[in-house]
Formats: structure tokens, C-alpha cells, sequence
């Protein structure tokens, strides 16, 4: 099926860009991708077609600056937009949807818990629950694994895709934004020193990452909500694996698989679809 799109304004002026799957359902699954992802990534694409095949209607959005259109404002996406990802399912229950289900990818898995513990008491009584996979729920520490020699591929990955929009930015905001000497930013910890903290709202990295990572907001969480986070995975922190109660609350499970990196779990099943698609069915089948 392919995506109906839509372009969602929001109170700034700025956009984001839906992508809608209708087939008449009574049920929206709400899907979002991680950093420097777009809502027509494989492992979008995947979970879209599997919540499709058990009747659920999908919109996958993409974070401002995201999906190959760039944003208007200076701000662009970080990982505590969750007034961004408030319109879009906002926009969703507007269309008289009985049931809502949350699931998001990485930093999309971040910003997905971060809104239902920030929302608490107050979560909208349609919303069923979440599935969020690799999620750096410890920006701080996700930040200090991938600054690792290590993990440099991933760094470098990162930094090659960041550059290209804080360019265009400059080129449209030079008053606000310099790229001077960005080749010499090697981290997560320069990046988000130099731009994401100052462009939102942010004293620096480490506040950013106080204010918007979703472990501390995790028992504030009121709706079933499950966060696979494989033992394996480069890019988290041991803090990003919680046990106690104390920290996942009342409504949150963790589950540990030994494998899966990061958005790596593929193991295929004889319906065609990966391991985590046929988890977030079954948790969703748990709810029913």
C-alpha cells in the first residue's frame, strides 16, 4: 500500500511531513524512526506492513528536517521534541480513532516514552500502549559509548548526514548558525554542545541530555509500554537497561534479547517478517 502523505503545520510555522496507511480501520498505530532516519526506512516499512496485515491503520511522520524536506525554522529535531510528536497524534485522534498505538525506533523509541511519561495521569484514555526498540534512554550514556574509538564508523556516519543539513541551515540562518571548523567536531558531545542545545532551548549538552532522556520519566508511564533494548547494541549505555521498579515503574517491561544491535532484529519468520515486527504484534495481541 502505498503512503497517503500530508503536510501537518504547526503552531511555530514550521511542518512536518505524515505519512498516512488508511484501510478503514477503528485502530491507528502512530511509528517513529530514529535519528537521521525518515518514515520510509526498511525497518518503518516493516512494521507499517505488519501492523497493516493485523488491521491497524498506520501514519509514520518524520521529524523536522527529516524524509528529504527541509524545515523552515533554525530549530531542526532532537531527542525531546515530544510538543512535535503531540501534534501528530493529535492529528491522529482527530480522525475519531478508538484505539492508539505507539511505537518509535531509537531516538523515536526515546521521544515516544519521554511523551507518555511527560504525559502521565493525563495520557488520552485511547492510547493502548507502545513498543520502542533500541531506545537511548540515557542520552548522556549513549553519547559517551558513541564516542568510543570503537564506534567511530558510527560517529562518522552520524557527523557526514548532521553536516549536510547544518550547512543548509547556515546557508539560511548565517546570523544563528556558523559551520566553521565542524570538521573538527568528533562527538555527540560537540555536536550537541555547539548546535542542538543552543537551537532548542538548551544550556548545553548535558542539560539537553538531562532534560530529554526518557529513563528518568519511564515509572511516570500510566499505559502497557515495552522497550527491547538487545544486549548487543553499540550505541547504549548500561544505564539504558533498567531492572528495578524503582525506575521502570508500574507499566513498563524491558526486555533484553542477546542479539540485535541497534534496529538489527531480523531474524526472519516463515510470515516474512522480522523478529521485531512479530514482537510488537503479539505484545499488541497481549493488549487485546
Amino acid at each position: 500500500m502505498d503512503p497517503e502523505p500530508e503536510i501537518l503545520s504547526t503552531p511555530d510555522h514550521d511542518e512536518l511531513h505524515l505519512d498516512w496507511y488508511r484501510q478503514g480501520s477503528s485502530r491507528l498505530a502512530i511509528v517513529s524512526h530514529g535519528l537521521e532516519g525518515h518514515s520510509r526506512r526498511p525497518y518503518v516499512l516493516g512494521l507499517t506492513r505488519a501492523l497493516l496485515r493485523e488491521g491497524w491503520d498506520v501514519l509514520a511522520w518524520n521529524f523536522r528536517s527529516c524524509g528529504g524536506v527541509m524545515n523552515h525554522q533554525p530549530r531542526f529535531y532532537h531527542s525531546g521534541a515530544t510538543e512535535d510528536l503531540s501534534l501528530v497524534i493529535n492529528r491522529g485522534l482527530a480522525d475519531s480513532y478508538e484505539a492508539l498505538f505507539m511505537s518509535g525506533f531509537s531516538m523515536g523509541g526515546n521521544l515516544t516514552l519521554l511523551y507518555l511519561g511527560e504525559k502521565g495521569e493525563q495520557v488520552d484514555s485511547r492510547i493502548c500502549g507502545a513498543v520502542a526498540y533500541s531506545v537511548p534512554c540515557d542520552l548522556a550514556g549513549s553519547a559517551d559509548m558513541l564516542a568510543l574509538p570503537s564506534r567511530k564508523i558510527y560517529m562518522q556516519r552520524f557527523l557526514r548526514d548532521l553536516k549536510v543539513k547544518i550547512q543548509e541551515k547556515a546557508e539560511k540562518f548565517p546570523d544563528l548558525i556558523d559551520v566553521s571548523g565542524f570538521d573538527s567536531i568528533r562527538s555527540f558531545h560537540q555536536f550537541d554542545d555547539r548546535y542542538t542545545a543552543p537551537l532548542h532551548g538548551f544550556r548545553d549538552a548535558q542539560d539537553y541530555w538531562a532534560q530529554c532522556s526518557a529513563l528518568g520519566r519511564l515509572r511516570d508511564i500510566r499505559v502497557p509500554a515495552l522497550m527491547v533494548n538487545a544486549a548487543d547494541d553499540p550505541f547504549l549505555s548500561a544505564q539504558c537497561f533498567p531492572e528495578s521498579r524503582s525506575v521502570l515503574g508500574a507499566h513498563v517491561r524491558l526486555e533484553s534479547p542477546r542479539w540485535g544491535g541497534h534496529v538489527g532484529f531480523v531474524e526472519h519468520g516463515r510470515d516474512g517478517f522480522y523478529w521485531s515486527e512479530r514482537r510488537a504484534l503479539a505484545f499488541l495481541q497481549a493488549l487485546a
